[in-house]
């Protein structure tokens, strides 16, 4: 199972672009979050039709895992907290989305949303509390913000990171995190790509202006992560 792995892509057409061109080496690609830019000149809603035609060139090609982030949000529930309903209108074949769950084998992938508030917050406990329960050898997350007080939360001069992220690992110990949020965290001194706490590995691939973006090639097979950025590549074995 070879993945490859890209966040907060905030609505850079040209960096769409190029994931579209490589899909087909990969078995799968994990979008963890801020497909959309609500700081762009863009109507949010020319952005979710644009990209709803990208997800779906891409599921034609590989299977599709996607997260929303906090600037994927496009309507406000009845707690006034957004919630990425375009983003789960896009449950169609080979594209998993939030609140969903794909096997790869004996692998369990879960897609939680981004919360934003105590009401979504509890929605994305429950679905922590039920997929424990289903059968799996290895459980990995697609969650867009980086567990707090980790590299790949440090933004250079300060840890953003999810404290609630962190408790859910301590208590649920997946194998893998795949998250976002974070841009800098990867080329900053006492930042990086990659973090482990306890038996679970964390990564954030980082975000910046371009045609092509920072990503991870993810090999479970081998058990190898590596990232490529601007920065340069790095390897990292997962054992």
């Amino acid at each position: 199972m070879k993945i490859l792995v890209v966040s907060d892509l905030h609505y850079r057409l040209k960096q769409f672009d190029w994931i579209l061109v490589q899909a087909e080496r990969f078995d799968s690609i994990i979008i963890a979050g801020d497909l959309l830019d609500i700081s762009s000149n863009v109507n949010l809603s020319v952005q979710i039709e644009v990209l709803n035609k990208y997800l779906c060139k891409l599921r034609q090609q590989t299977q599709v895992l996607v997260c929303s982030g906090n600037h994927d949000g496009d309507i406000k529930n009845q707690y006034d907290e957004f919630e990425a309903r375009w983003i789960q209108r896009l449950s169609y074949d080979n594209i998993h989305v939030d609140g969903t769950f794909v096997y790869w084998g004996q692998t369990l992938v879960s897609i939680f949303p981004w919360w934003d508030g105590e009401f979504s917050k509890q929605v994305v406990n429950k679905q922590f509390q039920s997929q424990s329960q289903l059968n799996f050898q290895q459980w990995i997350w697609v969650y867009h913000a980086p567990p707090d007080n980790s590299p790949v939360s440090w933004t250079g001069k300060r840890h953003i990171g999810d404290s609630a992220l962190n408790a859910w690992i301590d208590r649920y110990q997946p194998s893998m995190v795949f998250s976002g949020h974070i841009h800098q965290s990867p080329y900053t001194k006492a930042g990086d790509w990659k973090d482990q706490i306890g038996h679970t590995w964390v990564f954030n691939s980082g975000s910046y202006l371009g045609d092509i973006p920072p990503y991870l090639v993810v090999d479970l097979q081998r058990m190898q992560a590596e990232w490529h950025s601007l920065a340069g590549s790095e390897y990292q074995l997962l054992v």
